[in-house]
């Protein structure tokens, strides 16, 4: 598969996305999943890889996008999948809009741009998540991640050097604003 050449990227290493996906394999059969700051859009393509149903795409860069239709038609996933081309906001605006839902989101923003937290609320407040569908941040180690965000409860954390996953799982109860980083 492509990668997007430079250091604009930072994409996540076979042993960190074999080590993940072997966490949530159980999640990955028959799910629809987004790939949130997609870059490649290898962790979308592996969940399709290992029995995902649908996976959508979503990265602001034009490459990017460019990369992850080549990377789509030389797995032959492109009937599976979308691609948009747009930010992180807008993707999960749009996909409120039309009631998307999604069973498994990866969220792999920059490291040091502070998009995680916000990516977070976003994504709380958007409930594009699915009742107990999970959600995957990959993010540096000095990030702070809240307990609860919206319906998002932290489940686990596993550090790989600089970086962590962290696996949220979304639950039926809605926490207030006040609640939200407990």
């Amino acid at each position: 598969m492509k990668t997007l050449k430079g250091t604009a990227t930072r994409p996540t290493t076979d042993r960190v996305k074999e080590s993940l996906f072997n966490i949530i394999s159980a999640y990955i059969p028959k799910s629809n999943v987004l790939d949130l700051f997609a870059g490649s859009g290898s962790l979308g393509i592996e969940a399709l890889s290992r029995g995902a149903a649908y996976a959508v795409f979503a990265d602001k860069s034009r490459e990017s996008c460019g990369i992850i239709k080549e990377n789509l038609a030389f797995t032959k996933y492109t009937e599976k999948s979308e691609v948009l081309l747009m930010g992180f906001t807008q993707t999960l605006a749009k996909l409120a809009v039309e009631g998307r839902k999604f069973d498994v989101v990866f969220l792999d923003p920059p490291y040091n741009k502070n998009f995680i937290q916000e990516a977070l609320i976003i994504l709380a407040k958007n409930d594009i998540i699915r009742e107990n569908g999970i959600l995957v941040a990959e993010h540096h180690i000095d990030d702070r991640l809240p307990e609860y965000c919206g319906k998002l409860k932290f489940r686990r954390k596993q550090k790989y050097g600089d970086t962590v996953i962290s696996i949220y799982q979304c639950e039926g109860t809605h926490l207030t604003e006040q609640e939200v980083f407990l």
